[in-house]
């Protein structure tokens, strides 16, 4: 249970005060000494300026709509870590939230999810007695919100206040203070609202004029004694490090977030989860400062009013030229609302950055609404059919409304621009409800390549550019053993010993797909013909059914490709599953090696590719490493005259399966995906290829008549299923909380390993595979994968009471190194 004293400001309606007043009293309490954190609720963004300008600590939101229910009273304890007390101002009236929602994501509702007392704002310029029959109503109509006083604002005179006072003893809630009308300390409006602290240059002595008046007229003493009557809270704050992780790099690249008078509007928690998954935030002010930060990687552009400062920002043509070369260069970018606007064409005629084919002019209709929306492909914000929760709030329209692939569905309804490196639409989302896509944000920024300025301003293209990392591409390295690429994890069991070899899912099938098996000896009689299960694959993936070529699992798919063509210089990206060096040469290439650097944490540097390879092959994620290589890295493998074959056999171990490209159709990429590892069916060749139809007509003509066997189409038609897709999520889930059991005791006995989002992990243990198999416990090798030595064993995921063995077994054997 946590302490926190806190009062909740509300009010009947909007417009009775409560900015003014839960400002005021944050201020004077501030003055008075105390450690105060702001709150709002809602997903306003003026307001907790506002709220900083008077605490110092930046203001913070709570909206069950865009962080869910369960996390307001975490990140309210988050926000106030460290504070004496919390001020909530609620939103528009007490019991006012979203439409339809009866009551959802009101003041009273987070009210009574924090069980915080609440201090009622009413505006009494027009009612005197009437306003205590008011109060009351507001006190009765929900008994589980528990208002605790009432500040009477906008009072005529002394005497008007009085008959108030009166009339509400009736009520037994006290009066905490009355404020006379004073058009002096009340905020200018804009056509969003309020104009935020941040435009205006007297904000400060305004606030302190409020504060003094706040602190003369209002019984502070009894105002904290109420607050400190708010009951324990239960729950642990919110932590962005246990929402994302950065990767094993030391490196953190730079996110360039748009800020100044015309970009204010951000959540404080966004750059606080960019920071936990290893990145920089700097901000730069679009009105001033002509060139991007050093060493930008992604782009954070906001909301804010650019249609306000349209010719200022139309001005600073050298930083539009800047934000349009980067976006331009596959920059991950994110913009909304604002920052949409400012990535167009033009804003009401003002010339803006030209990043997308759009323009948006000012408009009558307020645009206000809460919004659920849905990912329609696979983009830089999730993999298609994520779905966020958000909010859109803007008098401006963008025509067209949406490009080619748009940002969003709402409602059905394209919106926004996305696509794999950029997102811009209207909606705001609030990521700390939704951290997998500042995760997702993040890995790519992580993955990006920042472009290097001249001396003479100008940016060095690629070619230019020198290697950072490992060899270059003319070093790229031949193997020398290759014996030593045909030996598997199966090889490593024998009777007796304790299987941590082998990567297939330790659990049992589920029912109906032994039960699609068993059903399938009905039609062994007749000839094989692959077409329902490349149906059934093409509904999984969104794809052509001539896009989709069924194989008797991986292994014949790198056959097929490695005879589909002559290739001239194919090349593998290691380490990893070494069947594709097998199947290259058994068809008469010799592949190259392009290695990837451990000290890096294994992850690929694009520009170690020799320029005119013409195919190359990629893990992902990578076996045995595990490393989940962000596929705006895989995008960038590609290009004219190059295939780029992607080796998913364990992407359905990943929650979500972030970062598959199975769906998305890329000139040159050949995904091959394997049922072996997931349903722990091997015994059944099921696998296949999503590409281009061009390059499957090739796979085609290689294939071997018949060659995907009865059982093999029945196991594929059976999990690509709804029923089929709902258990790999489960069972992927289960994957990464065994794992979890695994990397912990690992971490804990000192042993080194490879952050993974595999069924297996990479551990650096020197002579732990011959201690450990003279102990009983079978672990795979890993000196047979190119680049790696007989230091390293890969340790598959297991139940956790069978892992808790093997790391007793490892505890006493070691200590390791």
């Amino acid at each position: 249970m946590v302490s926190l004293p806190r009062l909740v400001i509300a009010a009947p309606a909007s417009g009775h005060g409560k900015t003014t007043v839960a400002t005021g009293l944050m201020a004077a309490l501030a003055r008075a000494g105390h450690d105060v954190s702001g709150h709002k609720v809602g997903p306003d963004y003026i307001d907790p300026g506002y709220h900083a300008l008077a605490t110092g600590k930046p203001g913070r939101n709570l909206d069950p709509h865009l962080v869910g229910e369960e996390r307001l009273v975490p990140l309210l304890l988050h926000g106030a870590r460290g504070a004496d007390l919390a001020i909530i101002e609620g939103v528009m009236g007490l019991y006012d939230g979203q439409i339809g929602g009866e009551g959802f994501a009101s003041t009273a509702h987070v009210a009574t999810v924090t069980r915080t007392p609440v201090v009622l704002v009413v505006d009494i310029s027009h009612a005197s007695r009437s306003i205590a029959a008011l109060v009351q109503g507001m006190i009765a109509f929900d008994p589980s919100v528990r208002v605790v006083g009432v500040i009477l604002n906008k009072a005529g005179s002394p005497r008007h206040a009085g008959e108030v006072i009166s009339a509400l003893e009736s009520t037994g809630v006290p009066v905490l203070g009355v404020l006379q009308r004073d058009d002096g300390i009340v905020a200018p409006s804009r056509h969003l609202g309020l104009v935020p602290a941040a435009e205006r240059a007297d904000a400060a002595h305004a606030l302190d004029r409020l504060a003094a008046q706040i602190a003369e007229k209002l019984d502070l003493d009894q105002l904290l004694e109420l607050a400190r009557s708010a009951p324990d809270l239960d729950g642990e704050p919110w932590d962005p490090s246990a929402e994302v992780t950065g990767p094993a790099t030391p490196s953190r690249p730079v996110v360039a977030m748009a800020g100044g008078r015309a970009f204010t509007f951000r959540y404080a928690e966004t750059e606080e989860l960019l920071l936990a998954a290893g990145c920089d935030v700097v901000t730069f002010d679009p009105l001033v400062d002509d060139a991007l930060p050093q060493g930008t990687a992604g782009l954070y552009l906001g909301g804010g009013f650019p249609e306000v400062h349209a010719a200022g920002l139309s001005a600073n043509a050298p930083l539009r030229e800047a934000l349009r070369a980067a976006v331009d260069s596959g920059m991950p970018t994110y913009a909304e609302c604002a920052g949409l606007l400012y990535l167009c064409r033009s804003v009401d005629g003002m010339p803006m950055v030209d990043a997308i084919d759009a323009d948006a002019v000012m408009s009558p209709r307020l645009t206000l609404s809460y919004r659920t929306a849905i990912v329609p492909a696979d983009q830089l914000t999730g993999p298609a059919g994520t779905r966020v929760t958000g909010h859109e709030f803007h008098r401006t329209t963008v025509s067209p409304f949406a490009g080619g692939e748009p940002a969003w569905l709402v409602d059905g309804q394209p919106h926004g621009f996305g696509s794999a490196t950029l997102h811009a639409s209207y909606l705001h989302t609030h990521w700390a409800g939704h951290p997998q896509v500042a995760q997702r944000f993040a890995e790519a920024v992580h993955a990006y390549v920042p472009e290097v300025t001249t001396s003479t301003g100008g940016m060095k293209g690629r070619a230019e550019r020198g290697h950072t990392s490992g060899r270059s591409p003319g070093d790229a390295k031949r193997h020398t053993a290759p014996e030593a690429l045909t030996y598997h994890g199966d090889q490593e069991l024998a009777p007796g010993l304790v299987d941590f070899a082998v990567n297939t899912y330790d659990g049992p099938r589920p029912e109906w797909l032994d039960a699609a098996l068993r059903a399938s000896l009905a039609d062994i009689d007749c000839y094989p013909q692959p077409g329902a299960a490349e149906a059934a694959i093409a509904r999984r993936h969104g794809r052509r059914t001539d896009e989709v070529l069924a194989t008797a699992g991986a292994a014949e798919a790198f056959s097929l490709i490695a005879r589909a063509r002559p290739w001239q210089r194919p090349v593998v990206i290691h380490p990893q599953f070494t069947e594709p060096d097998v199947a290259l040469a058994a068809a008469g290439h010799q592949p190259e090696h392009v290695m990837c650097d451990p000290a890096q944490g294994f992850v690929i540097d694009p520009e170690l590719l020799p320029a005119d390879a013409d195919l190359v092959m990629i893990g992902n994620p990578t076996n045995p490493t595990g490393i989940l290589h962000p596929e705006q890295t895989v995008r960038q493998l590609l290009r004219p005259g190059r295939v780029v074959v992607v080796d998913e056999a364990f992407m359905d171990s990943v929650p979500g399966e972030r970062h598959s490209l199975a769906g998305t159709p890329l000139p040159g990429l050949l995904v091959v995906r394997s049922l072996t590892k997931l349903w722990a069916i091997p015994g059944i060749r099921a696998g296949y290829v999503v590409g281009p139809a061009e390059l499957l007509a090739a796979l085609r003509h290689q294939q071997s008549p018949w060659s995907l066997s009865t059982q093999a189409i029945a196991a594929i038609v059976a999990t690509a299923s709804d029923q089929g897709r709902a258990e790999a999520a489960r069972r992927s889930a289960t994957i990464a909380q065994h794992r979890a059991v695994l990397v912990d005791g690992l971490t804990e006995l000192g042993i080194d390993h490879i952050p993974s989002s595999a069924p297996f992990v990479l551990a650096r243990a020197a002579g732990a595979h011959d201690r450990l198999r003279s102990v009983g416990y079978a672990l795979r090798r890993a000196d047979t994968f190119p680049g790696l030595d007989d230091n390293w064993v890969r340790i598959a995921v297991r139940r956790p009471d069978t892992t808790r063995k093997l790391l007793a077994t490892l505890r006493i054997e070691g200590p390791w190194t």
